[in-house]
């Protein structure tokens, strides 16, 4: 099965970045893709999801924060894996846009969101 995206559909969440849908569809429950955005000096607000997410960077650098650990470093390439229930939040260290694939597994819903900030 073939899904068209429509990666103009960019929107700003509370949670401190833009997000574009790729794949968040109730016929593939097991998986949602998203792309991204953070702008430069800011970082994207706690929370937790109940579904395994992992971070695929396409573009510029940052550091991520899992579970209350120390900030690691992320850039261009890297993956990082965030546990269902894991608090997470990533910040842009870089002078450009970060941007990153959120790959959801299930996939994401509102209900499965909660904010720590």
């Amino acid at each position: 099965m073939i899904y068209k995206t429509n990666t103009q559909n960019e929107f700003y969440t509370e949670e401190r970045c833009f997000i574009t849908e790729i794949l968040n569809n109730a016929d593939v429950p097991h998986l949602s893709v998203a792309r991204a955005r953070v702008e430069p000096g800011i970082t994207t607000a706690l929370h937790r999801l109940n579904a395994d997410e992992l971070y695929y960077i396409l573009e510029g650098r940052g550091q991520v924060e899992i579970g209350g650990s120390n900030p690691q470093p992320v850039e261009k390439g890297d993956l990082a894996r965030i546990p269902a229930g894991a608090s997470q939040r990533i910040k842009n260290t870089g002078e450009g846009p970060l941007l990153f694939l959120c790959i959801c597994a299930p996939r994401f819903t509102e209900e499965g969101y909660t904010a720590l900030d």
